[in-house]
């Protein structure tokens, strides 16, 4: 699924943002890459060791799983695969940051209250890398439209 993500991405001419390592980060960037795609890794570390070799353009950190927020503000849109707690981090910073969010087998949230946190599903990596352009043009024209720098 996520090689497919990572393919989709560039066949659209995106740029695949991810933390650079290895299991879907690298199957991301995998598939990105082998579609003439560009990728940049977000390392937890202060040096390149670790990063997947479909890594493109590796940025170091030294800041750990800080660096997941990092990861978040450099994108439009969020697709979570699957994922353990790394992942839900940064679905979390996505919320909270205002990014869509698009979950691929990935975690099932709910918040406490009546409102909802506005996860998109999406039950294949096509359906995934759509809502996921979509969602961020939405985000993107709604901010553009509050913004008076922009005029009305």
């Amino acid at each position: 699924m996520a090689e497919e993500v990572g393919r989709e991405l560039a066949r659209r001419g995106c740029t695949l943002v991810c933390g650079g390592r290895g299991g879907v980060m690298e199957a991301a960037c995998r598939g990105a890459r082998a579609e003439g795609g560009h990728t940049i890794g977000v390392l937890p570390t202060s040096d390149t060791g670790g990063v997947n070799p479909y890594v493109e353009f590796p940025i170091v950190t030294g800041l750990g799983i800080a660096r997941n927020s990092i990861v978040v503000l450099s994108g439009s849109a969020v697709i979570a695969i699957d994922g353990s707690y790394g992942t839900l981090s940064e679905i979390a910073y996505a919320l909270q940051y205002g990014r869509p969010v698009v979950l691929l087998a990935s975690w099932s949230l709910s918040a406490p209250g009546p409102e909802q946190p506005p996860l998109i599903r999406a039950d294949s990596p096509g359906e995934a890398v759509e809502k996921a352009l979509a969602a961020a043009r939405k985000a993107s024209s709604s901010v553009a439209s509050e913004d008076p720098a922009h005029g009305d």
